[in-house]
Formats: structure tokens, C-alpha cells, sequence
């Protein structure tokens, strides 16, 4: 279950906004994109989850599990992705938010079951029924990143998302946010400014692309 670039461009109105982008995440690991502040780190997890907006191009091929991913629509790539901010819904509770992710076609009954479940894998058991205002950072963080995994993503795009996290606490997050990609086995990318989200995973520097638009 590999996530595959071949020779990604992006453009904006004719300009490049970086090189030619190839590459290839195996199961479970995470390759970290790094780059100077507006070089389209963040436009390009826009284009791989199909959510490029417009006024932008895409050439070349993203495929993920074997497929093609150029031509279909967001909800049919089955890939998740976190933001800076944990973009939980503050009228719902732990469990409203959790559900959100999960197939329509399920009971109540049987996701109170996966919810609990999954709390208890985060260390938030009993947690379900918790107004989402009464969480820590840490705890936000980690019901974000359950919900996105619910869902069941064969890819997972990080957008900064311990960017906003203490130094202590975004340790551990991260720590716990690679475990998890690692277990479920799939292939994740992360975009950070931080050297240290990288230290345990490879690195790709995005090179600017306007000299080659």
C-alpha cells in the first residue's frame, strides 16, 4: 500500500511552483517534505488528496495502492489528512466527533463499541461523552488524528500538525501519531518547518520551480 508521485508539478497561473516531485512511501513509514514558507508544501497534500483549488494545475502521476489518483474525486481516495488546528466540532462531544468518521451503515450500538475501543488504544478511555472544551491540546490532538483513522485512510497527510503543541507535549503527539502510522501500515507525509518532526524519518526538500516555469 504505497503512496507514489512520478515526476508531481504544480502550477499557478504558467509559474512553477516547485521541481519535479517523484517519489515513493512504503507501508508504515512517513517521508517528511521541508522548504522555505510558500514554496507548495501544503498545495501539493491539497492535490494528492484531491482538494487542489482553482487557478492551479497538476502534471504527472499520483497513484496510491495501485491506483490512479488524478481523476478521482476526494471522497474516493480514502486518504486522511491533519490540519494545524485539530478542527474538532465544539457542539459535539468526544463521541459525536469520533462517529463523524465512521461508515453511515453502522449502528449506534456498533460505534459506541469501535469508539470505545479506540479511546482505550489512546489512553482516553471513559472519555467518550467528554465536551470537547474540557480536553488538553494533547488530548484534542489525539481524538483528531482517531477520528481521521477511523475512516480507515490507506494514506495519511500531515500538515504541520504538532506545529501548535509545547515542546513536551508535541513529543509525545508525534510519537504517538508515528505509532500509529506504523501499525496500520500506511504510508504517511508530513509537512513541517521543524527538524525535529523529521529526525526519525526521511527527508525531501521541495525546490523552488519558478526558474523552470
Amino acid at each position: 500500500m504505497s503512496l507514489v508521485l512520478d515526476a508531481v508539478e504544480i502550477y499557478l497561473n504558467g509559474s512553477r511552483l516547485f521541481a519535479p516531485v517523484s517519489l515513493n512511501v512504503p507501508p508504515g513509514r512517513t517521508l517528511t517534505l521541508m522548504g522555505p514558507s510558500g514554496c507548495g508544501k501544503s498545495t501539493l497534500l491539497a492535490a494528492i488528496c484531491g482538494n487542489l483549488e482553482a487557478g492551479f494545475s497538476l502534471n504527472g502521476t499520483m497513484q496510491l495502492n495501485g491506483r490512479r489518483l488524478n481523476e478521482l474525486p476526494m471522497e474516493e481516495r480514502r486518504i486522511g489528512i491533519l490540519f494545524q488546528d485539530d478542527l474538532l466540532f465544539p457542539h459535539l462531544d468526544v463521541f459525536g466527533n469520533m462517529a463523524f468518521g465512521l461508515p453511515s451503515r453502522l449502528t449506534r450500538e456498533q460505534k459506541r463499541k469501535k469508539i470505545v475501543s479506540t479511546l482505550a488504544m489512546a489512553d482516553l478511555d471513559g472519555f467518550e461523552n467528554r465536551d470537547i472544551a474540557t480536553l488538553s491540546g494533547g488530548q484534542k490532538a489525539r481524538v483528531s488524528l482517531l477520528r481521521t483513522l477511523l475512516a480507515e485512510p490507506q494514506a495519511l497527510l500531515l500538515d504541520e500538525p504538532f506545529s501548535k503543541l509545547d515542546r513536551q507535549l508535541k513529543q509525545n503527539v508525534r510519537e504517538f501519531v508515528f505509532q500509529q502510522i506504523s501499525n496500520l501500515a500506511i504510508p504517511a507525509l508530513l509537512v513541517t518547518h521543524d527538524i525535529d518532526d523529521a529526525a526519525d524519518a526521511n527527508v525531501l526538500e521541495l525546490r523552488n520551480g519558478e526558474d523552470n516555469a
